[in-house]
């Protein structure tokens, strides 16, 4: 089977730099539309969001810093005087030292009767929603000082919050935390999408997102590369249409999963029945003898293959069109031994969990360009000889040095996981904290190794993979709540989601 699909319709919504997004803005101002007229604009964007949000508010809180940031915010402040809300207007930076636009938007504030309060350590926030404009996308460094009490200080008040561009405090490439940020309800961002409100920290600081161009095409400027591209559940459709009629299990390829050493068959058995579920026309298992018993139990359709060590695996491997390498394979001889076979087969590889670690201390200096590896941050500093938490500082220029090191397409796992391959970055936006739980890292190679098998190019496949992994765990926290969700909840709710004639309701329906 042939599979296309338009560029359009594969790599979602473009995400930048805040360096880029200033570029942006500055060909815009150069172009014609004043600064403070774009700085209205926001504002008004802003102000839209709020009311959107929260049609009922009363009064607000209004945190400005001394940047274009705090100047979004006293327009907002004016703006909502306007319509009669109280408003507290709360100053990090004196009036007397604010210059450019940002003074400009000060003055339009006072002129609509709104008081400038000064910040001072205890104060209290009055509004029922609190705004955030206190510092935009230029942070680089740590908070400290006023600016840190300030945001502790929202973060307490136990009121809802609206982040003007950015929850201040959350590094706008990277979506890392400096030092603290704000943890807001919504985030009203502007121009264009930035990368670090999707990775990293970034769930637990932008809650809702809305994205407002303000009427700036940014796809328009050729030379203005996105730093990524956020993943849509629209590439499901383009990758995957229905089966032709006359279609056989030999037309959708054969999957080996190498896993399960002894005493470890449940990853195995996991990463095989994802596998199988997300239409793999075949799948194989070669686990330790004891473990056979189970996955038979389990799930029949599945060829399960003992073996004792790689001597037993015989042509098995050359007969497979992926192999998945990883789910519950230790790395003692049996592991060894399974990852040195996959090795050498030439094959398309999907690589995690204990193969990972064993290519970081055993077999280092690999390089494919038809393999997947699938770290988590612990993962992903082995090999990288650095530690998660520098990982976790930078997840995009982590998952990017690995793909350089390693070739051939990589996934850093966790909150907003990164798939970076030769086209660059993709970040997936689905997913939910119920996933922190033993398995999903297997069912996510299962998942991609039945995408590899039906043919699918690699790039694309991973991006779709990670993509209905994260959808299907949505799904089933949809279906019974995020806490007790399983690994082996996944399988189901991504068959769903892969057959595009089926929706969730029709699913229901036949339950």
């Amino acid at each position: 089977m042939s599979w296309e699909a338009s560029p359009a319709t594969t790599r979602g919504r473009p995400l930048y730099r805040a360096d880029q997004v200033r570029e942006l803005d500055q060909r815009t101002i150069a172009a014609g539309i004043e600064g403070f007229a774009l700085m209205q604009r926001a504002a008004a964007a802003a102000w839209k969001s709020l009311k959107a949000r929260w049609p009922g508010v009363r009064s607000l809180s209004v945190i400005c810093g001394g940047g274009n940031n705090g100047g979004d915010g006293h327009v907002l402040a004016a703006l909502a005087a306007a319509e009669g809300l109280a408003v507290q207007r709360i100053l990090l930076k004196p009036l007397e030292e604010l210059s450019g636009d940002a003074r400009r938007a000060a003055d339009m504030a006072t002129a609509a009767g709104v008081e400038a309060l000064p910040w001072k350590s205890g104060l209290a926030l009055e509004g029922e929603v609190i705004v955030d404009a206190l510092l935009g996308t230029g942070l680089g460094g740590e908070v400290r000082g006023e600016a840190r009490e300030a945001i502790e200080a929202i973060n307490a008040a136990g009121m809802p919050v609206l982040a003007i561009d950015i929850p201040s405090g959350l590094h706008a490439d990277t979506g890392a935390i400096l030092g603290v940020a704000v943890q807001a309800v919504r985030t009203v961002t502007f121009i264009g999408d930035k990368l670090g409100l999707h990775t990293g920290a970034a769930p637990s600081c932008v809650g809702e997102l809305d994205f407002r161009a303000l009427g700036v095409d940014a796809g328009g400027e050729a030379d203005i590369v996105p730093a990524a591209h956020l993943l849509d559940a629209g590439m499901i459709g383009a990758w995957l249409p229905a089966r032709e009629r006359s279609a056989h299990k030999g037309d959708f390829g054969h999957a080996l999963v190498l896993g399960g050493a002894p005493g470890f068959g449940g990853a195995a058995l996991l990463a095989a029945e994802a596998c199988a579920r997300l239409g793999a026309g075949k799948v194989s298992l070669a686990t330790a003898p004891e473990h056979v018993t189970a996955s038979l139990v389990r799930r029949p359709e599945v060829m399960v293959h003992g073996v004792r060590g790689a001597g037993d695996l015989g042509e098995l491997p050359e007969h497979a069109d992926v192999l998945v390498v990883g789910p519950g394979l230790g790395q003692g001889s049996w592991g060894q031994g399974m990852l040195q076979a996959a090795l050498a087969t030439g094959r398309p590889l999907v690589v995690d969990a204990d193969a990972l670690n064993l290519l970081a201390t055993r077999y280092g200096g690999q390089c494919r360009e038809n393999w997947v590896l699938t770290p988590h941050p612990g993962e992903a500093g082995r090999l990288l000889e650095l530690s998660a938490a520098e990982i976790e500082a930078d997840r995009p220029a982590a998952a990017l040095a690995l793909q350089r090191r390693y070739g051939g397409v990589v996934v850093l796992k966790g909150a907003g996981s990164l798939v970076a391959g030769p086209e660059g970055l993709a970040v997936c936006p689905s997913g939910n904290p119920g996933m922190a739980s033993g398995g999903m890292g297997d069912a996510l190679s299962g998942i991609l190794g039945a995408l590899l098998a039906q043919g699918l190019p690699l790039e694309p496949a991973v991006r779709l993979g990670v993509l209905v992994h994260a959808l299907a765990g949505d799904m089933a926290a949809r279906q019974a709540g995020e806490r007790g969700l399983l690994a082996g909840d996944l399988a189901s709710c991504a068959r769903i989601l892969v057959n595009p004639t089926m929706g969730e309701d029709d699913a229901a329906a036949t339950r």
